[in-house]
């Protein structure tokens, strides 16, 4: 037995999707310029640029990677993310190990020190995020990582190298 008096949402026109769909590119872009600041406000604290910190977290949820396939998943240039790496190694926090499926191409993996730094700057941000206001709730998150999902996917073929 249904509630009639409950709404449901009628599907909205593509252009009306495509309105509000803009609403959330017009949050997203601030929300990441604001968040990269607030990751360099911490770096000289923590030593980790935004770059680095974005490689160590790669390689703490995927395991050792090559450059390219880290550029690939965070749509960002080789180019870039060699550079990313060579800083991490600098500091001790990454080591190159030799790639079985491809001789020169070697795997990038963490250090203990890197498995520390990026736990530290996890705590941190979870920290912070525990403040986040508004009444939220986990179908909240689901919807909101659906949206972006659909989004990202939309834009997948984009070549960033």
């Amino acid at each position: 037995m249904t509630d009639e008096s409950i709404a449901v949402p009628a599907t909205p026109s593509p252009d009306e999707l495509a309105e509000r769909l803009t609403e959330v590119f017009d949050l997203v872009g601030p929300l990441y310029r604001r968040v990269h600041r607030k990751v360099e406000e911490a770096a000289p604290t923590e030593g980790l640029s935004v770059g680095v910190r974005a490689v160590l977290d790669l390689l703490r949820t995927r395991g050792p990677m090559t450059v390219p396939h880290m550029g690939r998943a965070q749509a960002l240039s080789r180019q870039f993310v060699q550079r990313m790496v060579n800083d991490a190694a600098r500091q001790g926090l990454v080591e190159s190990i030799a790639n079985p499926a491809h001789r020169r191409s070697p795997l990038i993996r963490l250090t203990d020190p890197g498995r520390d730094a990026i736990g530290a700057v996890r705590a941190r941000e979870h920290a912070l995020l525990r403040r986040v206001d508004g009444d939220l709730t986990m179908p909240d998150i689901d919807a909101c990582l659906r949206v972006l999902g659909a989004m990202h996917a939309l834009f997948e073929d984009v070549d960033v190298d």
